[in-house]
């Protein structure tokens, strides 16, 4: 796991290319057809069937973490923000050689965060596509999204034969868990990781002779925070041109299955989900429906990307009685970009936070009514999106 993973050397050159070499997926499809969305679904069933067909079938199951990196001036207040904003607590917390700190977040039934600030930059990341915005955080982004995984060395070797590449050197070996991880996508600036826990292990990420880290902060004493629950969905933001090949590269290096897309056209965007199973975790994509022109004429998602790369614009949490959890969220002063968006009729309620100052990720607070399994209405896709406009 990253959190436990000697310092990389640098790498040259690996950032020229997607992490899986979409074009033979593409060579396996029919001419394009004029519809894109239609399109999009041919080209993942053959993604899915080519998956299956490879043997990968059940070897990637659910996320298991999701970790944040943070600038060293940054990390405690992240961790504080998180305890403060979420129905997560603090589970450990260490340094070592390569972090000043890194603290593991926990909820039962949910993704675990996992939050590190390291004494000196990435060795790959700082060469992803960014701009100047994002420069003054260069090493804050959520960074790699750690899907649970079994026959880890099976599951390396078919994914390599198939055009993977994976960051050195390979798969890390510990007494409690075996992990490898891939290239930054040039598509959306994420790495994907594989955990596997070795029987019987307790699940800590802590690398042997790391030291603890002191005065981590506390969980606040806030009743509403149990509220809160799992992580739901993260919503990744890649450029109009490279929204199928983000999203067949996903399809490809994990057990998820293309759901259905939102167009929200007079704001130049699209909202793509992909999910594993209905009650799993589900990555969300949004890009622009036409690249990006400039910034008064190409929308909220595609002014995004100009500004800050591709990369996870937000997190969801699901959320029971929301409205009076907002209630208590903005009286300690967390501040939102708009109010909430939907009803109970419609099935569920959303809304975004502005942009963490330590992290960089929006918040999204998500509930759902009754046994609504929805994720989005297009309305609340349309106002969710106009909201973004605002973070600026």
């Amino acid at each position: 796991m990253p959190c436990s993973a000697p310092a990389l050397p640098r790498v040259q050159g690996l950032l020229k290319g997607p992490t899986l070499g979409i074009k033979w997926i593409y060579r396996m499809q029919e001419p394009p057809v004029q519809d894109t969305d239609a399109r999009l679904f041919s080209r993942a069933t053959l993604v899915e069937r080519a998956r299956k067909e490879a043997g990968i079938g059940g070897m990637v199951g659910d996320l298991a973490a999701a970790i944040i990196s943070t600038e060293p001036d940054h990390f405690r207040d992240a961790v504080s923000e998180l305890l403060a904003t979420t129905g997560y607590t603090c589970d450990d917390g260490w340094s070592d050689a390569e972090r000043v700190g890194a603290a593991v977040l926990r909820r039962p039934g949910s993704a675990d965060l996992v939050l590190q600030s390291r004494r000196t930059p990435h060795p790959v990341l700082p060469a992803l596509p960014t701009a100047p915005p994002a420069g003054a955080l260069p090493s804050t982004r959520l960074e790699t999204l750690v899907f649970s995984a079994r026959d880890l060395e099976e599951l390396v070797a078919i994914q390599g034969l198939r055009g993977v590449r994976f960051l050195p050197p390979g798969i890390l070996s510990t007494e409690r868990y075996r992990f490898i991880q891939t290239l930054p996508s040039a598509f959306t600036g994420n790495s994907l990781g594989y955990l596997e826990w070795e029987p019987g292990a307790d699940h800590r990420y802590r690398p042997d002779g790391a030291k603890d880290t002191p005065g981590l902060p506390s969980k606040p004493n806030l009743p509403f925070l149990h509220r809160i629950g799992a992580l739901d969905h993260a919503a990744t933001r890649v450029r109009a041109g490279d929204r199928e090949q983000a999203v067949l590269e996903f399809l490809s290096l994990t057990g998820y299955h293309l759901q259905f897309a939102i167009p929200v056209r007079d704001q130049n965007s699209v909202t793509t989900v992909t999910k594993r199973s209905k009650e799993d975790f589900a990555m969300v994509f949004t890009s622009g429906i036409m690249p990006f022109v400039d910034e008064a004429t190409s929308g909220p998602t595609e002014r995004f990307i100009h500004r800050y790369g591709p990369r996870v614009h937000h997190l969801a949490f699901r959320t029971e009685a929301i409205e009076a959890t907002i209630a208590s969220l903005e009286r300690g002063g967390l501040e939102f970009l708009d109010g909430l968006v939907g009803s109970p009729e419609e099935g569920l309620h959303q809304i975004f936070t502005r942009p963490s100052p330590h992290t960089m990720l929006v918040t999204e607070y998500i509930h759902r009514y009754g046994d609504s399994d929805g994720f989005f209405t297009e309305s609340n896709v349309s106002r969710l999106t106009a909201a973004t406009a605002r973070q600026d």
